[in-house]
């Protein structure tokens, strides 16, 4: 690749999450001791209602399989480059043709990358290069 960052490279990068390290998460969220559900009246006014969180921690530990949104996300070129000592993420991917228009896209806290991959496949088909960052500590470890 002849692009270059401040540290004068970029990175191949690909998602890969141990087994190991989603079998542990499994195993802390059934091992979560939960509060005593809210006191009447109280709502949100306090943080997240007891429920809430649970049924949502019930939902990522026994409905949501990461390995396809891995797979979907390892689709698309990625790298990570330093700048002034911060490890950052990014997507780039080109358009089939040479001399197009770049399209940056970036997310806000606390979205991320995900807001914007649908975007990658129209905008690059459409004569775009796209750089989509990721805010900086995300997705780079």
């Amino acid at each position: 690749m002849s692009a270059e960052s401040a540290s004068g490279q970029f990175t191949p990068f690909r998602i890969d999450i141990p087994s190991a390290a989603l079998a542990d998460l499994h195993e802390r969220l059934d091992r979560t001791r939960w509060p005593d559900d809210e006191m009447p009246g109280i709502g949100w006014s306090q943080g997240v209602p007891p429920a809430y969180l649970r049924d949502l921690a019930a939902s990522w530990r026994h409905a949501y399989d990461w390995r396809p949104h891995e797979a979907e996300l390892n689709k698309l070129p990625q790298f990570t480059t330093e700048i002034d000592g911060a490890n950052l993420h990014f997507i780039h991917a080109r358009a089939p043709r040479p001399h197009t228009l770049p399209v940056v896209l970036m997310h806000g806290w606390p979205g991320s990358i995900l807001e914007h991959t649908a975007l990658v496949e129209p905008l690059t088909a459409d004569g775009h290069d796209v750089v989509v960052l990721s805010l900086p500590g995300f997705g780079s470890t």
